[in-house]
């Protein structure tokens, strides 16, 4: 497969302005001519070597800031929302879409936020004929969406919140026991800890956190250290809050609960140590598990949050689904993206981790852009502490493209180079182009099928 030509415009004009410089000022300290630079600003021209050489020599940019990920994610988000039944006579070539998405990212974000008000406005309309009575199906729309977008197009790096964990975790530049500095920082707001048998994992009365004694101890770890976001990290995570803008109060008070998490985690796992870590045991889940005192879980959602610009970890996607195969958590800083809307692609092994408890399933895929991954799935099952109490049943899927499969342990002993191994998966039905697979559900929705009542396939439909 030929090397993809970087088109990077968007962030060559945003370095540009952010340095102050023109563009004749600018060709000159990057050696190359006005003409062509204006044709790189405008992807009329991919941006060679020499410039990304003198990007990273002459500025300090991190050249990795350059990759297409953002665009493929809009790329992907655009082509979902034009799956929709309102654009049934419109149906952008994807060329299109990638031209929108890398010359006007800010027009192809307000499409997207159109589309979803449009989506909010309808399902609410939905709802209200449902109460009087005529009967229409709506789904309840809940700030969920908005939340996960932020955390989406951040990357799932929060740098100020990330920077300020590790500061807390490693305060002499060595990683300290967190558990005893949570404890000590809680003890400076007058705020004591209580190991008690109470259902919920963590829970705030006046001047007593309690955490819950069955949790395990990695997850009575975390909860201190959301606790400890709270009250020490407060004005830093309003601060963020109100950069991010949200449209109601309810998305913010989500948000804030997913910043506190995102200080736990970072806080259990700080930045450097925890990437030298990952980096020496070629990212062991189990290992890292045990050096940092973290679950299978915390460790595999940290690694996708490795984008620290000058510091990038490898850029791993993960995934949490529950036993109906709906996504409960998801970040990709890869550009393998997930549905929006329904469940994910049954051909992902992510869907087998509940046959097989406790084991690592290993897969290669590849998805119907020609893009190759490797994916590790296991399940993550939580006792709910006694006999009587449910079971919550997940499982969760970490993967990288397969360019950076050999700083995997994961890909040990597997057939990177024959093409024959990779399982064919998609993203969801309503997207996926692909018309041989016997796990399709649903016709595409930007292709159109035909029924032949004398022939049956795979499918009972045609796609054409």
């Amino acid at each position: 497969m030929p090397p993809q030509k970087l088109y990077a415009g968007v962030k060559l004009r945003e370095t540009r302005a952010r340095l102050g410089l023109t563009q004749k000022t600018f060709a000159e300290r990057l050696g190359v001519s006005l003409p062509y630079l204006n044709q790189m600003e405008n992807n009329h021209r991919p941006v060679s070597a020499g410039v990304v050489l003198a990007l990273a020599g002459e500025f300090g940019l991190d050249i990795t800031e350059l990759s297409t990920g953002d665009s493929e994610r809009m790329v992907s988000d655009m082509r979902e929302a034009l799956a929709d039944p309102v654009f049934a006579d419109v149906a952008p070539p994807l060329a299109d879409l990638r031209l929108a998405a890398s010359n006007a990212p800010a027009l192809a974000r307000a499409f997207l936020e159109l589309h979803r008000s449009y989506r909010q406005a309808h399902e609410r309309l939905a709802s209200l004929d449902e109460a009087l009575g005529r009967g229409a199906p709506h789904t309840i729309v809940s700030p969920w969406e908005e939340v996960r977008d932020f955390f989406h197009y951040c990357d799932n790096y929060i740098d100020a919140i990330d920077h300020a964990a590790e500061r807390f975790a490693c305060p002499d530049g060595q990683r300290g026991d967190v558990i005893r500095l949570a404890t000590e920082a809680l003890g400076r707001r007058g705020l004591s800890v209580e190991i008690a048998d109470v259902a919920a994992i963590r829970t705030r009365e006046g001047a007593v956190v309690r955490l819950s004694a069955h949790a395990p101890r990695a997850t009575q770890a975390f909860q201190m250290l959301h606790q400890v976001a709270l009250v020490t990290q407060n004005e830093l995570i309003e601060a963020t809050l109100d950069l991010a803008r949200f449209q109601s109060e309810i998305s913010r008070s989500v948000a804030k609960v997913g910043l506190a998490n995102y200080f736990a985690g970072a806080a259990l796992m700080p930045y450097a140590p925890f990437l030298a870590a990952a980096q020496s045991t070629r990212h062991d889940l189990e290992r890292l598990a045990d050096m940092f005192g973290a679950s299978i879980e915390q460790v595999a959602h940290r690694l996708s949050t490795l984008q620290r610009p000058g510091a990038k970890g490898v850029p791993f996607f993960f995934v949490r689904v529950d036993q109906a195969g709906t996504i409960t958590k998801r970040h990709s800083a890869t550009r393998l993206q997930f549905a929006r809307f329904g469940g994910s692609c049954p051909l992902w092994n992510v869907h087998q981790a509940f046959e097989t408890p406790t084991r690592f399933l290993r897969q290669l895929a590849e998805t119907p852009d020609g893009v190759r991954y490797l994916c590790v799935a296991r399940d993550v099952s939580k006792s709910g502490g006694s006999f009587t109490a449910p079971v919550q049943r997940y499982a969760i899927c970490l993967g990288c493209e397969i360019s950076h499969a050999r700083d995997v342990v994961y890909a040990d002993d597997l057939d990177l180079s024959n093409p024959r191994t990779y399982q064919p998966i998609g993203i969801s039905c309503r997207i996926c182009e692909r018309n041989n697979c016997p796990q399709r559900s649903m016709p595409p929705l930007e292709r159109n099928f035909q029924v032949d009542p004398n022939r049956r396939g795979l499918l009972p439909y045609e796609i054409v």
